[in-house]
């Protein structure tokens, strides 16, 4: 059976209704794209036609009249000849620009796709199209349409080359045409082309971005242009310092910002210009996942964007991009920090825990930032150095909330305690002592535990009496030693033990998705039944040496002082007092008055 090849059908008003209406995010796309369309044109007159070129003045107008809802693009390129409207105005997805980038290495062409003229039939209820071209500048025409899939083509009278585009906007777009509108969009998306731009006589784009001013050869005063240039673009988040970037995919600016985050803030944006072109400003991916602190602006000549031109195609340049930026950064940071001392204490100062992540991310920032960033303590913001001072070499950590054995024993010690649960600060302490110097010492854990408490062999009689006194069903008595002498003991949780009843409490089921809790289920299926507490009694204390030796009645008056001590000086949590502080105060105080009225 033969097989008949048929041409395939386009319906062209749902296709134009498609691209006009949906490949856009904001009617206000219209305006950067017929400047776009412009800059091109001028651009290819400079290629097509030098001696025209030389003689003109490159420029691009935009005007606006709000009373009858009007704007205006005209400039000073090459213009169309009929057939070229018929062929490139007329007919969607060509464009002669895509042509002439093939054809010439060196143009500085923005547009790729050939619809963006599609933007001017969503907003504009009429557009005409004047236009002479550098071909023939005796014949002029106009080109007027008012849906995009019927068009007229007429001659007009004589005209400049170049081309003006007027839209008489649809009621719902009218606000295009109000000056200040306008005046924005244009500042927007056109203040780093590099033919002139003017919105009613006034220049928007009169000064090049620093990185293309070459008059900007001190450093000072380019180091200054590229802050000046922070400040316009971090209303959001104004500039504490800047970093030039120069790579080879792009070039811009980096910026630290002034207000203060914390570790999991995440505050980047990018603004994207190609070839000077505002392309979109939330394509934070460019910028380090650990950099949220940091925002940039950065030019590309390299970078593709997608057909609706407010994104970027994820492609092998994207990456390069990406990989720049994280370089500049990182080398930014460490000139910042060896030739700015006050800026870079600024840095530490607001973004301390964040960096106390990025740290983590690379080597060369921890190599920069170890020694400098300061980790939450029991004490408060310490540095590295300052803790092992104090702590004899080792870095202990709580990986608990404030108020466990941990704060009582080292704040008796002097020693101050790492608050493992806040942002990075465990993974931190762990490659500092594997990198650096020190030893981690986890609290709350049997290896842990052994570093605190040194295990002490008593008598089976006395080991005895430290259980009658103190034991409960739930509660392991440990003897051991440790500092300081005067504290009788400490009440240590088992972490596991509670995990493992958290784990498998009717509520977990609520709260955790099933499969999470199968995982968690398996791991606290290998913890074995044990007393959930450990209460390390201190046999170097000399109230535990005058007790293990009293007579049983001058003991049983010791112990009951000592015991109510035990909830006292125990965690906060309810699930870890062997009876609850009320009870203990009543006992406390009924032991004290028969001690004193013996």
């Amino acid at each position: 059976m033969a097989v008949s090849l048929e041409r395939t059908r386009v319906d062209l008003g749902g296709l134009m209704r498609v691209l006009g209406e949906h490949l856009y995010s904001s009617p206000s796309v219209a305006v950067r794209e017929l400047v776009q369309n412009a800059h091109d044109s001028i651009e290819r007159r400079r290629i097509e036609d030098p001696d025209g070129f030389a003689t003109s003045e490159p420029s691009i107008r935009v005007e606006c009249d709000a009373e009858n809802g009007r704007i205006s693009i005209e400039d000073t390129g090459a213009g169309l000849t009929k057939d070229e409207i018929v062929e490139y105005l007329a007919t969607v997805g060509t464009g002669y620009t895509r042509r002439l980038r093939d054809a010439s290495a060196d143009a500085g062409l923005i547009g790729y796709f050939g619809l963006g003229f599609l933007t001017a039939f969503v907003v504009a209820e009429r557009t005409e199209v004047w236009t002479c071209s550098y071909q023939d500048p005796n014949q002029a025409f106009l080109f007027h349409s008012k849906n995009g899939q019927q068009y007229g083509v007429e001659a007009a009278e004589k005209r400049p080359v170049g081309t003006r585009v007027t839209l008489e906007l649809r009621e719902r777009f009218r606000e295009l045409s109000d000056p200040h509108v306008l005046s924005a969009l244009v500042r927007r998306y056109c203040g780093f082309l590099s033919y002139p731009v003017r919105i009613h006589g006034e220049h928007v784009n009169e000064r090049p971005p620093a990185w293309r001013d070459a008059e900007l050869t001190n450093p000072i005063r380019k180091k200054r242009a590229l802050l000046e240039l922070a400040e316009r673009f971090g209303i959001a988040f104004e500039p504490l310092c800047a970093i030039e970037v120069d790579g080879e995919a792009c070039k811009g600016v980096i910026w630290i910002h002034a207000g203060s985050t914390y570790g999991t803030s995440d505050h980047r944006d990018v603004h994207v210009f190609i070839r000077g072109m505002l392309i979109g400003d939330e394509d934070r991916e460019l910028l380090p996942s650990w950099a949220g602190f940091a925002s940039a602006v950065i030019e590309s000549v390299a970078l593709h964007p997608t057909a609706s031109r407010e994104t970027l195609q994820k492609d092998a340049v994207y990456e390069q991009v990406k990989g720049e930026l994280r370089e500049a950064l990182i080398d930014g940071l460490g000139r910042i920090a060896q030739s700015e001392a006050a800026t870079w204490r600024r840095v530490l100062l607001r973004h301390n825990e964040a960096l106390l992540g990025s740290a983590l991310s690379d080597p060369r920032l921890f190599g920069l930032l170890a020694e400098d960033v300061t980790l939450p303590t029991s004490h408060g913001d310490l540095r590295v150095k300052h803790i092992l001072d104090k702590s004899q070499g080792k870095l202990h950590v709580s990986q608990t909330e404030s108020g466990g054995f941990e704060e009582l024993l080292f704040r008796a010690l002097g020693v101050p305690v790492v608050h493992g649960i806040r942002f990075a600060a465990l993974p931190f302490c762990k490659a500092y002592t594997d990198r650096v110097r020190g030893r981690l010492v986890l609290l709350g854990t049997g290896k842990g535990d052994s570093e605190l408490f040194q295990k002490v062999e008593l008598s089976t009689e006395e080991q005895s009496k430290l259980e009658g006194w103190f034991g409960r069903d739930d509660v392991a008595v440990m003897s051991c030693r440790f500092a300081p002498r005067e504290l009788p003991f400490v009440l240590v949780p088992d972490r596991e033990i509670q995990l493992k009843r958290r784990i498998e409490s009717d509520q977990a089921d609520a709260r955790i998705s099933s499969a999470v809790l199968g995982l968690a289920r398996q791991f606290t299926a290998q913890v074995g039944a044990r007393p959930s507490l450990r209460l390390y009694v201190n046999c170097d204390c000399p109230a535990i040496v005058r007790l293990l030796a009293a007579p049983p009645e001058r003991a049983a008056r010791g112990v009951r002082l000592l015991a109510p001590l035990v909830s006292l000086l125990s965690e906060t949590g309810e699930e870890t007092r062997l009876f609850d502080v009320e009870t203990a105060l009543r006992d406390f105080c009924a032991a004290l008055c028969e001690t004193l009225d013996a």
